[in-house]
């Protein structure tokens, strides 16, 4: 695994670890699922659905793929060796990103306004300044807009393990690239 990519681990299991007491479950998963709900406040159903439903997929997806012992959460060192394994965890991550990028075009034009994305991505618990490095790595256009579907192919080449140099490293520190 690159450098970049543990560093993208590790940043990914304190976002997931919502409620901050040292490892990863259910309630982590729904405490981020209800803050991402409340910056959505225009998104319609189908879009909020989608959301919940990718939310609940990507914490079955943990818990059957890395809860070694079966305790019901899912530990840094259960996290760290297998999250970026695109063959346990690429349809989950593709679910993701597509309901996720979906959430942040409420009104369905393909284009993700810049006030939306940083709302979704505080709710996710990204800091600020790297979210708007991240925005601006996507090349926004001249009404300050990046396409859904850049988002989505971002979000899925931010968890690839052989990655590097991506907009999504700029999540680990506005420096990171």
């Amino acid at each position: 695994m690159r450098t970049e990519a543990a560093k993208r681990v590790e940043l990914v299991f304190s976002l997931f670890d919502a409620n901050g007491n040292g490892v990863i479950d259910s309630d982590d998963f729904d405490l981020m699922t209800d803050r991402v709900l409340e910056a959505a406040v225009t998104s319609d159903e189908g879009a909020r659905a989608a959301i919940r439903a990718a939310f609940r997929r990507y914490w079955t997806t943990l818990a059957t793929e890395l809860d070694a012992n079966g305790d019901g959460v899912v530990t840094v060192d259960e996290f760290r060796p297998f999250v970026l394994d695109p063959e346990r965890f690429g349809p989950t991550i593709a679910e993701f990103a597509e309901a996720l990028a979906a959430l942040g075009d409420p009104d369905k034009d393909g284009r993700i306004e810049r006030p939306l994305f940083v709302s979704l991505m505080t709710a996710i618990g990204f800091e600020e300044a790297n979210i708007h490095a991240l925005f601006d790595a996507f090349g926004p256009d001249s009404e300050d807009r990046i396409l859904v579907t850049t988002w989505a192919a971002g979000i899925e080449d931010y968890y690839a393990p052989d990655m590097a140099g991506i907009p999504g490293d700029r999540l680990v520190g506005v420096g990171a690239v």
